[in-house]
């Protein structure tokens, strides 16, 4: 769960990066504040675009699995994971 958060998280900062390559180009200190100021608000929701369309992409392509899902179980003294049969 961790792993899908951060790379949800990846995708909200990827407009920042491209803006802060975008500065360094320009030759401006990406580290200023009035460079961001006014491309803030644009800059988040590129961000929550960004996010939304990763999350609809991951469930509309994401392997279905079919079957019933059997637990993580012990046989024979060793464990066997869990896994849909």
């Amino acid at each position: 769960m961790t792993r899908a958060i951060f790379g949800e998280f990846l995708f909200f900062l990827l407009p920042f990066a491209v803006f802060a390559v975008y500065l360094l180009i320009l030759r401006r200190n990406p580290l200023f504040w009035e460079h961001w100021s006014d491309q803030a608000v644009w800059l988040a929701a590129a961000g929550l675009i960004c996010v939304i369309l990763a999350l609809l992409v991951t469930g509309l392509t994401a392997d279905r699995e079919t079957g019933a899902f059997q637990p993580t179980h012990v046989e024979n003294g060793r464990i066997v994971r869990g896994q849909f049969k």
